[in-house]
């Protein structure tokens, strides 16, 4: 299914699943049952304490006991290894595969690919490790490569399929990281690669759809959760930068099979009620896919005829309002718009971000000083966006696209107009914006009472210096009587170094 062919009423060509990690305070059984009872077709299966222990005796028992239960809840199954403390009760994930000795981690992956070929399961999930201290990159990578190639072998026997999980701060952290490990051992078959969605924000240069894409056909089993680009950590839909619906349809797109697995491993307290929420995120997403469907016509459409001179970038970008509406593009945190943008804002946003491709750039930062000159206020915010768009690629902007990219920054950022003002602190100004101008743009919006939130990057590019201003700032107005807005707090917290000394 590709993405033009999407639409909020297609079939998901993939299953959705639960992580049992997700799931500790509850024995495998019932949680089994409640996963499939809130509608999910498929689990991963995390192996170790407190649901499947891989060593023990009656194991073989458990697992024909285990099948039994997959097939009458109907469940597809996928194995992972990511136990924190299975192997080593006093250091997380040790031994790993880049360490000194990593027998121990070598006969486990063994035991699970057992274990998967036992439950007939679609592959086995594993990671590369962090890499030890003292240890040279080049030692770690050739201790994995031998590693991995004596598991490939192993799980080749069994029929099982095995897909690496690019890890922040692992030695294979990004996709391209696991191409090159397949590509040193031979391009095995049954090697080949999981996605964590989150970690695409935190690691991946191109973001959730170009890691997605990058691993193609290779992509034997993801994983699905939130992440904040700065922290590593697992978050429930919606309190992240992950754009779910994006990596929904770009599945679709690959006509991605396998299992997608809900990964929130230090959710337990909340299971039941973060997988009922999970499964009905996941839902709006994939009807919101579809819209990216019918937007992804639109723009290749646009972009063809502005490339070739049978549509104007001037007229088409004026009517994209009429393609989707002003509606908030996070209706339910921010209605109005203001903070995240509106369809509308996003729609141009992704136009200029596709010419890129399609004009030269010199041409491109031309055409952006004319919008943004004649534009009115929704259009402005669709030139900002689009500045976004086009500094969250792997390359570096040319000069040219930068310095006119500058000059409608400062400009939006002198105005008064909360969306033009929450637009212009996006990616872009994450990215090219001066320390100096980029702390005055985040107190600029504290003034205005606008959620820091609309800020990219904010923990990556905060400092000492805005902690300072913000306590300051704070001083007068405790002085003045006046209330404290809380987003000061937060730019407090964001500056550990300023908190620390303070």
């Amino acid at each position: 299914m590709t993405v033009s062919a999407l639409t909020s009423t297609s079939t998901m060509p993939f299953s959705l699943g639960y992580g049992t990690n997700g799931f500790a305070d509850h024995p495998l059984p019932v949680a089994l049952g409640l996963i499939a009872e809130q509608g999910y077709d498929a689990v991963a299966l995390t192996l170790g304490h407190p649901h499947l222990d891989p060593y023990a005796e009656d194991l073989g028992d458990q697992l024909q006991s285990l099948r039994r239960l997959l097939d009458e809840l109907g469940l597809r199954v996928v194995i992972e290894t990511g136990t924190r403390f299975l192997l080593d009760p006093r250091h997380k994930h040790r031994p790993a595969l880049v360490d000194d000795e990593a027998t121990t981690r070598v006969v486990f992956l063994r035991r699970a690919i057992d274990i998967a070929a036992a439950l007939q399961a679609e592959c086995v999930s594993f990671f590369s490790g962090v890499l030890p201290e003292g240890t040279t990159a080049e030692v770690g990578w050739q201790r994995l490569t031998s590693r991995v190639a004596e598991i490939v072998e192993y799980a080749r026997d069994k029929e099982v399929l095995l897909a690496v999980e690019p890890e922040p701060g692992m030695v294979v952290e990004t996709v391209s990281d696991v191409l090159r490990l397949r590509a040193e051992l031979g391009n095995p078959r049954n090697l080949r690669v999981t996605v964590d969605i989150g970690h695409c924000v935190v690691v991946e240069p191109d973001g959730v759809r170009g890691a997605l894409l990058l691993a193609g056909p290779l992509l034997a089993n993801v994983q699905l959760d939130d992440m904040r680009p700065h922290a590593h950590e697992h978050l429930p839909f919606g309190e992240g930068d992950v754009d779910l619906p994006l990596a929904l349809a770009t599945l679709a797109e690959l006509d991605y099979r396998g299992v997608a697995a809900v990964e929130l491993p230090r959710h337990s307290y909340d299971a039941p009620g973060l997988a009922a929420r999970s499964i009905h995120a996941l839902r709006a997403g994939w009807h919101d896919a579809g819209r990216i469907g019918e937007n992804g016509r639109w723009l290749q459409e646009s972009a063809t005829a502005i490339a070739t001179g049978t549509g104007t970038l001037s007229t088409i970008f004026t009517l994209a309002r009429r393609h989707v509406g002003r509606g908030p593009i996070r209706p339910d945190n921010d209605p109005t718009g203001v903070l995240f943008g509106t369809a509308c804002d996003h729609l141009r946003g992704q136009l200029i971000g596709r010419l890129g491709d399609v004009l030269p750039l010199d041409e491109l930062a031309q055409a952006l000083l004319t919008l943004y000159g004649d534009g009115d206020s929704a259009e402005r915010r669709g030139v900002l966006r689009g500045l976004g768009a086009l500094s969250t690629g792997s390359q570096e902007l040319p000069d040219a696209v930068v310095s006119v990219g500058l000059r409608l920054t400062n400009e939006a950022l002198r105005t008064n107009e909360s969306g033009v003002v929450a637009a212009a602190v996006g990616p872009f100004a994450a990215t090219y914006l001066d320390q100096h101008s980029w702390r005055h743009a985040v107190l600029k919006l504290v003034f205005m009472g606008i959620s820091l939130q609309a800020v990219a990057h904010l923990t990556e590019r905060a400092d000492d210096e805005l902690a300072r201003m913000a306590s300051d700032f704070a001083a007068e107005r405790t002085a003045a009587g006046r209330p404290v807005p809380d987003d000061v707090q937060l730019i407090l917290q964001a500056s550990s170094s300023y908190s620390t000394s303070s």
